[in-house]
C-alpha cells in the first residue's frame, strides 16, 4: 500500500463518475453515510442536496463531515476526506451552474443542462464542503498490474 499526495487524492477523486459516501452526524449522535455526486473546485468539494434531506439538517447541526471515495477494483485505492461543510441557498444561477457541473460529470455533458436544470431548484442547497485533511492510498492489494 502505497500513500498518495494531496494532488493524487483531489485527481483521484476527480476522475470519471466516482461516487462519496459522505458521513456526516445526526442530532441524536448517530451516523449517517450517503453517496453523493460532487465536483471539486480547488480546497471545496461542492454537492447539492434539498433542504429537508438528512444530511442538510446533519450539517445544519454539525459541520464536521467526511468523504470518502474509492476504487472498488484491482489494486484497490482509497481517499478520505474531512472537511467543515456550510449550505449556502445561492441564487438560481449559482444553482444551476453547480448542478449543471455535477450532472455534466456524471451524467455527460449532453444532458448536463437537463440535470442542471432538475437539481437547482428552489430548496436546493449548495454544499460546500471545506477540505481540511485528505488521506489517500493506492496499491491497497499489495501489487500493481
Amino acid at each position: 500500500m502505497e500513500n498518495m499526495n494531496r494532488q493524487e487524492a483531489l485527481d483521484f477523486i476527480m476522475q470519471g463518475t466516482r461516487t462519496g459516501k459522505l458521513a456526516s452526524v445526526r442530532t441524536d449522535s448517530r451516523p449517517h453515510v450517503v453517496p453523493i455526486w460532487f465536483v471539486v473546485d480547488e480546497d471545496e468539494l461542492i454537492f447539492n442536496t434539498w433542504h429537508k434531506s438528512v444530511k442538510a439538517r446533519n450539517i445544519k447541526h454539525n459541520p464536521n463531515v467526511a468523504i470518502s471515495v474509492d476504487e472498488q477494483a484491482p489494486p484497490y485505492a482509497f481517499v478520505m476526506i474531512e472537511g467543515t461543510a456550510t449550505l449556502d441557498e445561492g441564487t438560481p444561477e449559482s444553482r444551476l451552474e453547480v448542478a449543471t457541473k455535477i450532472g455534466g460529470r456524471y451524467m455527460g455533458q449532453d444532458r448536463a443542462e437537463e440535470f442542471g436544470q432538475r437539481n437547482s431548484v428552489e430548496g436546493e442547497y449548495i454544499v460546500r464542503v471545506k477540505i481540511d485533511k485528505v488521506i489517500g492510498k493506492k496499491d491497497v492489494a499489495g501489487y500493481s498490474e
